[in-house]
């Protein structure tokens, strides 16, 4: 069975690599331009927090800590709790509908230490939320644009893949069958495609397929572990981050890595910045609304 140290794993296991030394870190909420590279720091905080998403309108941020989903308004800066019931160790694979009214939840319902994440969908404000997937364990990574299908990485007989499910549950789709970890699925904006990251050559690249799973194309070819491509509104990047030594298929914290990004028209890959992080710094949909933008979370020891 593969180990999977990222954010498919149990919130815990993120947590733990910062409990010895929690006092001493520091969680960043930052945005950067796409364009000029510029960063901005809009939240900073000694509690450890990660994955940030950016709401349709803009207006603000959702992130996970402890096991708790909360709000950063993006003019007024402070973390402020959405209550949803039931959920109590939430990780960091979590993400708003396109229409911004629902958000997707993996929670681990085995507690702590065991590795049973399902998929949850409630009110962006919080309240009673609706479980998906009775399979586990399940972790949410992306919304199809019409709010109708979810897709997510699942274990399934010691194998981690790709898999869609419709927004009101049933019976799930396995979308790939391959040995090595298949994750991060994220629909393009029109619908057409999943974006993926993969294992099955021997090395974490970033891949395409249709939204049945068919035609898969591998995207990235390069010697660097890359991670969770995300398709900006406009459909016209993807962002991603590269770690820049093998990680094989693990998503380890606390490593220099580096943001990029792709043009989905050439193919032509650029670097937005390098950022201390890794697990929890840009697992989840994080795009500004009108595709100029990305946040990410990163971190500083003291």
């Amino acid at each position: 069975m593969i180990l999977k140290l990222k954010c498919i794993c149990l919130f815990m296991m993120s947590i733990a690599l910062h409990s010895q030394n929690s006092s001493q870190i520091t969680s960043s909420l930052e945005i950067i331009s796409i364009e000029t590279g510029e960063r901005e720091i809009i939240f900073q905080d000694t509690l450890h927090f990660e994955a940030p998403n950016w709401s349709v309108d803009g207006a603000f941020f959702i992130i996970n800590s402890k096991g708790k989903l909360y709000k950063i308004d993006k003019l007024n800066p402070k973390m402020e709790l959405i209550q949803i019931e039931g959920i109590r160790a939430a990780n960091n694979d979590h993400g708003i509908s396109f229409d911004g009214k629902e958000l997707a939840i993996s929670n681990n319902n085995g507690g702590e230490n065991n590795n049973e994440s399902q998929i949850y969908i409630s009110s962006i404000k919080g309240g009673k939320p609706k479980l998906i997937t009775s399979k586990t364990p399940s972790y949410w990574h992306g919304w199809s644009p019409d709010g109708k299908t979810l897709v997510y990485c699942a274990e399934r007989n010691e194998q981690y893949d790709v898999y869609s499910i419709s927004s009101e549950g049933g019976e799930e789709i396995q979308l790939t069958n391959t040995e090595g970890l298949d994750d991060g699925p994220e629909y393009s904006p029109d619908g057409k495609y999943i974006y993926f990251n993969s294992y099955r050559s021997g090395n974490m690249h970033i891949w395409r397929m249709d939204s049945d799973g068919k035609n898969k194309k591998q995207l990235t070819f390069d010697n660097l572990s890359n991670w969770f491509p995300h398709p900006s509104p406009d459909g016209k990047w993807i962002v991603f981050i590269s770690y820049l030594e093998n990680q094989k298929s693990q998503h380890p914290a606390d490593k220099e890595c580096v943001l990029r990004l792709m043009n989905l028209e050439t193919d032509e890959i650029k670097e937005l910045t390098k950022v201390f992080g890794g697990q929890g710094t840009i697992n989840v949909p994080s795009w500004s609304p009108d595709s100029k933008k990305v946040a990410f979370v990163s971190y500083n020891r003291r």
